[in-house]
C-alpha cells in the first residue's frame, strides 16, 4: 500500500511537468564546486566511523514557469560527490560517490515587494537587479534520486556497497535581495527533506553474490520515511553580482541516513561552495513558430 501511494505520487508529479506552459520564461543556472570534510558509517561494510575530504559539484536550474500566473518555478539540482574516508586507527579507507538528481516545483508563498510583472516573479529580471529590497519565500514538491557506492579497501569479503534510491522530498527557499555598497546582494537558503522512497540495501549478513548470482532476494527493495531514514540538505548562499556573471558562495550541510535490513548507514557532508550564476531569457521553438 505504501509502495503504491509513493509510485502513484510520483506519476502525479511527473505529470505536472508536460504541464509547464510553452512560454517565453526567464532561467537562473547556477553551477557550483565544494570541498568539505565526510564522516560516514555503513554497518554492512564495517561497525566502525569512517571520516575524510569530499569534492562535490552542484547544478541548479530555476525556471518561471506560466502555472497560477507566474507563481510556480520549476527547479531542477543535480550534485555528484566523491569522497575518501579513513577510520580511526588510519588502517582502512572507504572510497564513495554519489550522483544524485532532484527536480521540483516550488510554490511562491511570500513576495515583499509584489512585483508587477507576472514573468519575472518568483525570479528578478535583469532590470530588476539593484532596484532596492525584496524578500520571498517559497514551498513545494520534489522527486528525485541518487546511484553511487562505496568500497572498503579492507574487507576481502564484501568489500563494496551499492547507493540506489528513490525519494519524495519537500523544499523550502527563502531569498533576501539587498543593496550594500550601490549594488544588489542576494541570500539565499534552501532546505529539501525526503518524506517518503524506496532504497535498494542488502540484508544483514547477505552477500552480493548471493543476490545476484545465486539470484536470493530477501526484501531488498525497502520503503523508506522520516522515522527509518532521516535525511536532510541544507543549502545558504550569497549571490554578489559582477559584470558578467554573479558570483555565488556558501555552506552545504548534507545529511543522508538510513536504517533498513538491520544495517545503518549515515553519511554527513559538511563542505564549502563557490561558483557562479546566470540569467537568461529562453524563449521555446513553439513560442517562436507562432510568432512567425
Amino acid at each position: 500500500m505504501r509502495r503504491s501511494a509513493f509510485i502513484l505520487s510520483l506519476c502525479l508529479l511527473l505529470g505536472a511537468a508536460d504541464a509547464i506552459a510553452q512560454s517565453p520564461r526567464l532561467t537562473r543556472h547556477g553551477t557550483l564546486f565544494g570541498l568539505g570534510r565526510t564522516s560516514l558509517q555503513d554497518t554492512y561494510l564495517s561497525p566502525l566511523h569512517y571520516s575524510g575530504a569530499q569534492l562535490m559539484f552542484l547544478s541548479e536550474t530555476q525556471r518561471t514557469t506560466a502555472l497560477r500566473d507566474s507563481s510556480i518555478t520549476y527547479q531542477t539540482l543535480l550534485q555528484g560527490d566523491f569522497f575518501t574516508t579513513e577510520n580511526p586507527a588510519s588502517n582502512a579507507d572507504i572510497l564513495g560517490g554519489t550522483l544524485r538528481y532532484d527536480l521540483g516545483w516550488l510554490f511562491h508563498i511570500i513576495s515583499q515587494p509584489a512585483r508587477p510583472s507576472p514573468l519575472s516573479s518568483p525570479l528578478p529580471s535583469l532590470k530588476e537587479r539593484g532596484r532596492g529590497e525584496s524578500l520571498s519565500f517559497s514551498l513545494g514538491p520534489q522527486i528525485g534520486g541518487s546511484i553511487g557506492g562505496l568500497y572498503n579497501t579492507r574487507n576481502g569479503n564484501n568489500p563494496a556497497q551499492a547507493i540506489l534510491d528513490i525519494h519524495l522530498s519537500a523544499a523550502a527557499n527563502a531569498e533576501w535581495r539587498f543593496r550594500l555598497w550601490k549594488h544588489c546582494f542576494t541570500l539565499r537558503e534552501q532546505m529539501d527533506i525526503p518524506l517518503m522512497g524506496l532504497m535498494f540495501s542488502p540484508n544483514f549478513g547477505q552477500s552480493y553474490y548471493e543476490l545476484y548470482s545465486l539470484n536470493n532476494t530477501d526484501h531488498n527493495i525497502c520503503f523508506t520515511h522520516p522515522f527509518n531514514a532521516p535525511s536532510l540538505r541544507n543549502r545558504l548562499t550569497i549571490e554578489i553580482p559582477l559584470r558578467w556573471c554573479t558570483l555565488q558562495a556558501g555552506y552545504l550541510l548534507d545529511i543522508r541516513q538510513s536504517k533498513v535490513n538491520e544495517i545503518s548507514r549515515h553519511i554527513v557532508t559538511h563542505a564549502f561552495l563557490i561558483g557562479w550564476t546566470r540569467q537568461l531569457m529562453i524563449v521555446p521553438q513553439k513560442a517562436k513558430k507562432k510568432d512567425t
